[in-house]
C-alpha cells in the first residue's frame, strides 16, 4: 500500500502545473482520497464541487461539515429538472446532464479526478493523463486510476466518510442517475422521493410540451416516466408495460 501510495504522490508532484491543479471533488471516497494525496504531495491546488441540483443531501451535507473552507461549491446556471424540460430525460446514450452539470468546472486547467479503471469497463479504457476530448481546454490526471476499492478504503481508513456508504451505496453520484441500472433507480426514488417527484413533474412538462408527436410511444408524461424508470428501451417496455398511475404520482 505504501507503494500505491508513494506513486500516485509522485504522479501529482511530476505534472504540476504552474497555475496548480484543479481537484474535482464529488464527496465520494475515492475524491477524498486523491484530496488527501495532492495535500501529501504539497502541490499547490484548488478543489471544487459541482452541484448538479440532484445531489443527495447526505452528500452535500457531509462535504459542508468536513470540507468546509477547502472545498468550494459551484452553483449552476440551471438544474437538471429545467434540462429534462428542454432534453427529455437522461438516459445512458443520453447523457446531456453530465456535461451540463457535472463536468462544466476546470475549463482550461489540469483537472485531478478520483477515477479508478476498476470501477467500470468505460473507465478501465481511460489513461492515467488525458486530454479533454470536448475541446475545453482542460487536461486530466487519474493518480489512482490503478488502485482498487480495497486500496481506496484501506488509505481513507477511520477518517469521516458520507453516511450513504454505511446505508449500503457503493458509489455516490445523482440521485437516480441512468447509469446507476434499474434497482439502484428504484432504491433512490423510493429513499428520496421529492427527488422522484421533481423527476416526474419535469418529465411530464417534456411531454405535454411535444404531446402530438410524443403520443405515438407514450400516452402521458407518467407512461414516459414509467418507461425511463425500467431503463428499457421502448419497444422492450412496450412488451412487458403495465400502467402504474400511483407509482410516484404528481402530487407526492
Amino acid at each position: 500500500m505504501d507503494k500505491r501510495i508513494s506513486t500516485a504522490i509522485e504522479r501529482i508532484k511530476t505534472f504540476e502545473p504552474e497555475d496548480g491543479y484543479y481537484v474535482a471533488f464529488s464527496g465520494g471516497k475515492d475524491s477524498q482520497v486523491v484530496l488527501d494525496l495532492v495535500e501529501q504531495a504539497g502541490v499547490k491546488f484548488d478543489a471544487h464541487m459541482s452541484i448538479t441540483t440532484v445531489d443527495p443531501p447526505e452528500v452535500l451535507d457531509f462535504v459542508r461539515q468536513e470540507y468546509a473552507g477547502v472545498v468550494t461549491l459551484e452553483k449552476p446556471d440551471t438544474s437538471m429538472f429545467k434540462l429534462i424540460q428542454s432534453n427529455g430525460p437522461p438516459t445512458r446514450l443520453h447523457r446531456f446532464c453530465c456535461r451540463t452539470l457535472k463536468e462544466r468546472g476546470g475549463e482550461g486547467r489540469f483537472v485531478i479526478t478520483g477515477i479508478r479503471s476498476q470501477e467500470s469497463m468505460r473507465r478501465a479504457e481511460r489513461g492515467m493523463v488525458e486530454a479533454c476530448r470536448f475541446g475545453s481546454g482542460r487536461r486530466f490526471l487519474h493518480p489512482i486510476i490503478d488502485w482498487t476499492l480495497d486500496d481506496a478504503w484501506e488509505h481513507l481508513g477511520d477518517r469521516p466518510h458520507c453516511s450513504l456508504y454505511d446505508e449500503g451505496e457503493t458509489r455516490i453520484g445523482c440521485v437516480m442517475c441512468p447509469m446507476g441500472g434499474i434497482k439502484q433507480t428504484r432504491r433512490h426514488a423510493e429513499r428520496w422521493p421529492k427527488f422522484a417527484a421533481m423527476y416526474l413533474r419535469a418529465i411530464t412538462k417534456f411531454w405535454a410540451a411535444r404531446e402530438e408527436k410524443l403520443s405515438a410511444r407514450w400516452a402521458s408524461g407518467q407512461e414516459m416516466y414509467d418507461w425511463w424508470l425500467s431503463r428499457k428501451s421502448v419497444d422492450k417496455w412496450r412488451a412487458g408495460y403495465e400502467p402504474d398511475p400511483e407509482f410516484f404520482p404528481l402530487d407526492n
